[in-house]
């Protein structure tokens, strides 16, 4: 623990040292990429250990701030979710070198000090142990973030998504302040985890504890409808910390409601149905809202929204199974969700890198001024359509493991449990497909828009491969991908003392986890035959056509003498059946298409709104209505000092006289 702790210090120290020392952005990139694989690889260690075998760790010193001590620790839930923060954060960092490399230097210093910021934060919240502490891990990594999301680039977009953010971070850290300020009072002042886990839910409401709970790490965890940050924050952000973000930072507001159930202990069956239908309702919203989505890193981040609601169900067929005393459910909802979580680490750092490239070559990241880059960016856009099959939950990639084990818990409760629970079982697998085929179709489309077709662009025209210290980590993570999809047995069962730990040895003991892990053992085998046929066509293709000729020629242009690049499909087009016909209206982008007026009308243009309905239904709206009712007060706000003395003096006479007449009340 030591060590963990000197590899957090050592971050910051090297956060610290670029301000200082204004290095080069080369060098700035260079020496704080190393920094932060020194101190990956070293919290990694201890990370797998502690996973492994289930032996916690812990280290507590004197620290002079309410709430007790400095302490921290590793145990399996840690150790399951530092090991990808830890390789995101590396493989980021060096991403970041490349990126940065040309960039202005003032701005390169801020960026790298905020990113090792950030890294240290998210390191520090896993391995937190105290109430304090956690909290101050917590703002200080939402801080880091917001820096990064609205000076990361300089536009009036970024630092619009930086103001959300701010706004959406501080209400979730708002709702955690009061949530551990009262589990700390019934703890007897105590702000140690081991406190408050001993007194559990002693003297408590139970549903308000949780409330706060989901409020407070469903903010960071994009639970819908608290996402609306996320499409503006990853769309702003530099690409490898997007990258970092969504795969690790957004997988924290997991950690931190696994890790607060573990301090009051078993959660009703009815927090595991409204987790459940969170998820759900945020798998399908983040899905039906990429489909139209015109900004290459927007559709990323509404994926990202449906793979945590994915997560999130997983964790409420868990809740519901395990207060039923259904151990295979139970099980299968829990694996399904921590396999989704390393998944989704693997494969959005995957998706956002390569996007980084495409959007750092092109110099756009409009879905219609793209095209033709798989010829142009071989390494990145073959990353990126790998990423696309993952992330849509195909084989032979990973993304099938954690959502086969969603459809079969589900199953199993429709088969096995009579009434509505049994209804509910059926009706939400049938949208578990449904999402899974939106996720489909809407990776085909940017697929094909993106990388296949011609060039849309001057920008998309001139693109091509960057260094290989930024293709490098798409490599990487992509070999990571096809490595997930072949081992999901292998990573279940490294999951069993978590499980243990989660579900108590009443429900994932006795091999029980070892028996759900052979059940997904056939996945592992679908994986290696669907390599191992891919690799064969390929090398039938290729034998076929060694030594022939090729001749080209331009497409077929549907009878056109003068085809041009106009006439290919755009992004809107691929996707109007889905998003205008078949889903809900209000999920649907708004199209206006002015009507020319007068005898010599001006141009018209048709203009697209792809906002997000929640943010424009609900939250701008009511904030609109609480700025004008505020706004009402400014009348008190004159500027005038005698006023406000004025004011001064009547509250003290007011508060006198209340405790005046209040005494005569009372005696």
């Amino acid at each position: 623990m030591i060590a963990l702790a000197g590899a957090i210090a050592f971050v910051l120290l090297a956060a610290l040292a670029t301000l200082l020392l204004r290095p080069s952005p080369r060098a700035a990139g260079l020496g704080n990429a190393a920094a932060v694989s020194a101190a990956a690889l070293v919290c990694a260690v201890p990370a797998a250990r502690a996973l492994a075998t289930g032996e916690p760790l812990a280290l507590s010193l004197p620290w002079p701030v309410p709430g007790g001590a400095f302490a921290v620790g590793l145990d399996p839930l840690s150790g399951f979710f530092l090991l990808p923060v830890a390789a995101l954060s590396l493989l980021s960092a060096w991403t970041g070198v490349g990126d940065l490399a040309d960039a202005e230097p003032r701005r390169a210093r801020l960026v790298w000090a905020c990113f090792d910021a950030l890294v240290a934060g998210m390191l520090l919240v896993v391995i937190a142990r105290n109430a304090v502490l956690f909290l101050v891990a917590w703002e200080a990594m939402s801080l880091a973030a917001w820096a990064l999301i609205a000076f990361g680039e300089r536009s009036d977009e970024a630092r619009r998504a930086g103001w959300i953010y701010l706004v959406a971070a501080h209400a979730g850290s708002a709702a955690l302040l009061l949530l551990f300020a009262i589990l700390a009072d019934a703890s007897g002042g105590h702000a140690s985890f081991e406190a408050i886990a001993a007194h559990g839910r002693v003297g408590l409401s139970t549903a308000w504890i949780l409330l706060l709970g989901l409020v407070g790490f469903g903010v960071k965890a994009g639970v819908v409808p608290l996402h609306v940050w996320i499409p503006e924050a990853h769309a702003a952000a530099p690409s490898h910390v997007s990258a970092l973000m969504s795969g690790a930072m957004l997988n924290l507001g997991l950690y931190g409601m696994l890790r607060l159930a573990l301090l009051l202990g078993p959660v009703p069956r009815e927090a595991g149905l409204v987790l459940g239908v969170l998820g759900l309702s945020g798998a399908f919203l983040g899905i039906a809202l990429a489909l139209h989505q015109r900004d290459l890193k927007r559709v990323l981040a509404y994926s990202s929204v449906e793979n945590l609601g994915l997560m999130l169900l997983g964790l409420g067929i868990a809740a519901w199974a395990s207060a039923e005393g259904n151990a295979p459910v139970a099980l299968f909802g829990l694996l399904g969700a921590l396999l989704q979580v390393w998944n989704h680490a693997a494969i959005k750092g995957l998706l956002f890198l390569a996007a980084g490239e495409v959007v750092h070559s092109a110099g756009t990241r409009d879905l219609e001024r793209l095209g033709g880059l798989l010829r142009r960016l071989p390494i990145a856009g073959t990353g990126f359509v790998l990423g696309a099959v993952a992330i849509a939950g195909l084989p032979p990639l990973n993304g099938f493991a954690g959502e086969w084990l969603l459809v079969r818990g589900l199953v199993e409760v429709a088969l096995g449990s009579a009434g509505t629970a049994g209804v509910l079982a059926c009706v939400a697998a049938a949208l578990l497909a449904l999402v899974g085929g939106l996720a489909a179709a809407c990776f085909l489309r940017v697929v094909g828009v993106a990388f296949l077709g011609s060039p849309r662009s001057p920008g998309a025209s001139a693109a091509h491969e960057g260094s290989w210290i930024t293709w490098s980590p798409v490599v990487l993570l992509a070999a990571l991908c096809a490595a997930q999809a072949v081992l999901p047995a292998a990573i279940a069962r490294l999951a069993a003392p978590l499980a243990t730990q989660i579900l108590g040895p009443a429900l994932a003991g006795s091999g029980a986890v070892a028996r759900a892990a052979d059940a997904i053992s056939v996945l592992g085998t679908i994986a290696i035959a669907g390599w191992a046929a891919i690799l064969a066509a390929a090398g039938l293709v290729s034998a076929l056509l060694w030594g022939r000729k090729r001749a080209s020629d331009d497409t077929w242009g549907c009878g056109y003498a003068a085809p041009t690049l106009r006439m290919q499909y755009t992004g809107r087009s691929f996707s109007e059946l889905l998003a205008e016909r078949l889903l809900p209206r209000w999920l649907a982008p708004r199209v206006r298409v002015p009507s020319p007026s007068g005898a010599f009308p001006a141009p018209v243009a048709l203009v697209t709104e792809e906002g997000d309905p929640v943010t424009s239904g609900v939250y701008e709206p009511l904030l609109v209505a609480l700025a004008n009712r505020f706004a009402r007060l400014r009348a008190l706000q004159q500027g005038n000092a005698h006023l406000y003395l004025a004011y001064i003096l009547t509250a003290i006479l007011a508060s006198l006289a209340w405790i005046s007449l209040r005494g005569r009340w009372q005696s």
